[in-house]
């Protein structure tokens, strides 16, 4: 056979090969996918119902478990909740009753009882019996403090807790009232409070309040190991009220005493609050002629009455000495506060007395002293406040209130120091859209 039609078969019968070795390994690797469903398709149709049930009993070998009775601790944690004594907090935790007396009577949980406050933690470590381990104890603006069983005495230890202080400046916009704009804005109660309190002298937050008004604070958070624990101090605040700005800013004098002062360094402290209840609404004015709404004929209303539910706390309106503290036919619960330059103050219809106020004892401006009520000649809770000189009652409204004495030249570069970077900083704010910065 010539060479050329050898080599021609030769390649045919290559070729062939490749094509049948190529259509083999696709048979082949087909087989397990057709395989796969024909079960899927078969099973449907399968007859279970011949099929008998059969229990199969296998034992397992289970590890050996150690005798540990006696040697276990538990840990455990409670929350300080409002109403609780120390005792009942500390029940909660499972320590024995024996342990938990020994614990009270150390001078440490003693000194500890009468300042822990709702909302604190306690933590203890006891053994599987109740006895103690370890318990610590969260603490206000302080290390925790943790306690540890030494045989049959008590060692106490602070924890290295890491505390620190940081300055959070925020502002925000009145909408519908102060409290819903300062939550909105994340600021504390207590800030919120001491705002209200600062601008009091100037501004009346019942009837003054107006949509739109803004506001900007900036105070002091303390914070254990990263996290916020307790607010501070307001150490500046804004608020625009109707367009018109009032600014405060804190000075700390010489002999560590805080007050609030305008930037310039006017105080803000005046000799009296223009209101004893942080929040109210007048229901009746000052008047020379009103009709009783209990004895049914016209006589004068020699004072101002604000509406509040019972037990609002009410506060002296300047530093004053209790004149008198009891009952005193329509006006009820009475206290009369006397203070300097002739001035007096009533507070009637009180549902209770502040704990120890007494006849002849010192209040400061803005002091509890009693709390909102019906006694006496009255239809409903409210607070009626009078503002006497002399012994002759004037309009608390309407009367010019004494203020309080202008700091020091000798103070003024002090207080420049201190105050001018708050200063600086409510600029900074004044304006803005700003919500939050810490």
């Amino acid at each position: 056979m010539p060479l050329t039609k050898l080599r021609i078969l030769t390649h045919r019968m290559s070729g062939a090969e490749r094509r049948f070795r190529l259509r083999t390994m696709v048979a082949i690797s087909s087989l397990p996918l057709f395989g796969v469903v024909a079960a899927f398709g078969l099973a449907p149709d399968t007859n279970t119902l011949d099929i008998t049930p059969e229990i199969i009993t296998e034992a397992l070998a289970l590890p050996a478990l150690t005798n540990s009775s006696g040697t276990g601790t538990f840990e455990r944690e409670s929350v300080v909740q409002s109403g609780d004594t120390l005792n009942h907090t500390l029940s909660r935790l499972k320590i024995d009753d024996l342990e938990i007396q020994r614990l009270l009577g150390t001078d440490a949980v003693r000194e500890l009882a009468s300042s822990i406050r709702a909302g604190k933690r306690i933590q203890a470590t006891t053994t599987q019996e109740g006895q103690l381990v370890s318990i610590k104890f969260e603490r206000n603006d302080a290390p925790a403090l943790t306690i540890r069983k030494q045989g049959d005495s008590f060692i106490t230890e602070e924890s290295s807790d890491l505390l620190e202080t940081r300055v959070v400046m925020r502002s925000g916009r009145i909408l519908s009232s102060l409290y819903g704009a300062t939550d909105s804005a994340g600021i504390p109660d207590k800030i919120a409070d001491r705002m209200a309190e600062t601008f009091s002298t100037s501004l009346d937050f019942r009837e003054d309040l107006r949509r739109g008004d803004t506001f900007s604070v900036i105070y002091t958070v303390n914070y254990r190991n990263g996290e916020p624990v307790s607010a501070g101090q307001l150490l500046a605040a804004e608020y625009v009220n109707a367009g018109k700005p009032y600014r405060a800013v804190l000075y700390r004098d010489p002999l560590g005493r805080e007050a609030y002062y305008t930037p310039e360094g006017e105080s803000l402290k005046k000799g009296f609050l223009r209101s004893p209840l942080e929040f109210s609404r007048v229901t009746s004015s000052f008047s020379n002629s009103r009709k009783h709404p209990v004895y049914g004929f016209h006589r004068a209303h020699t004072g101002v009455d604000f509406g509040a539910p019972t037990g609002t706390r009410v506060k002296a309106t300047g530093d004053a000495v209790v004149k008198f503290a009891g009952r005193k036919g329509g006006y009820g619960n009475l206290v009369i506060l006397r203070h300097s330059n002739g001035y007096e103050t009533y507070y009637a219809h009180l549902s209770k007395f502040a704990a120890g106020l007494r006849s002849g004892s010192p209040v400061s401006q803005g002091q509890v002293i009693a709390y909102v009520g019906s006694t006496g000649a009255s239809t409903g809770p409210h607070l009626h406040y009078e503002v006497r000189i002399a012994g002759r009652p004037q309009n608390p409204m309407a009367i010019k209130l004494p203020g309080a004495p202008p700091l020091a030249t000798a103070q003024r570069a002090r207080f420049m120091e201190q105050t001018s970077n708050w200063s600086d900083k409510l600029a900074l704010l004044r304006g803005t859209n700003l919500a939050a910065l810490d």
